[in-house]
């Protein structure tokens, strides 16, 4: 096994931020502006909080090194979400895919079993990842499994369809806001 050449981070998507982030924003923006006077205030506040913990969650990153393999947050939003894992490139032994009910596939992380457990550990392989196939080709050239056939989990075209959507959303609203009688 070959480690990875240099250190790699690898952010979420921007296509896949982007539409996460907008889906918030269409689903919760109108509610202070519809709720009743006295639930306005609270109910901004808790969009703003919420909008926070939806930056958090989509800034999880990845990251390649010569030695091992690391998913989390960075640390302005880890000591929140305590998500994430790490593993050296020798303790990696297979992928392991894994049907989604929707037809999808993800792909485990395995390592080998301790003293008898043959199952071992799994860790989900990022799929959400920006420049994904350079991931995978590090990952290969990593741990010397192949990575010939791994796809995103969703294909680009959703998550288009789904940020157009909430574009169409969010103008719709800005829209019935600007021309709502006063």
């Amino acid at each position: 096994m070959s480690p990875a050449p240099t250190a790699q981070r690898y952010p979420m998507a921007p296509l896949i931020r982007f539409t996460l982030l907008a889906l918030y924003l269409a689903l919760v923006l109108p509610l202070p502006v519809l709720a009743p006077e006295a639930l306005q205030r609270p109910l901004l506040l808790a969009a703003s909080a919420g909008l926070l913990l939806v930056v958090a969650i989509t800034s999880e990153r990845v990251e390649l090194d010569e030695r091992e393999l690391r998913v989390g947050h960075p640390p302005w939003c880890s000591w929140l979400l305590r998500r994430g894992w790490q593993l050296p490139w020798d303790r990696i032994t297979a992928l392991t895919p894994v049907t989604t009910s929707q037809g999808g596939r993800v792909y485990y992380v395995r390592t080998a079993g301790e003293q008898g457990d043959r199952s071992g550990a799994a860790w989900l392989l990022p799929q959400r990842v920006a420049r994904f196939e350079d991931f995978l080709e590090r990952f290969s050239a990593a741990t010397g499994i192949t990575t010939k056939g791994i796809g995103r989990i969703s294909p680009p075209w959703t998550y288009r369809l789904l940020a157009l959507l909430c574009g169409l959303l969010l103008a719709g609203e800005a829209a019935a806001l600007i021309l709502r009688p006063a």
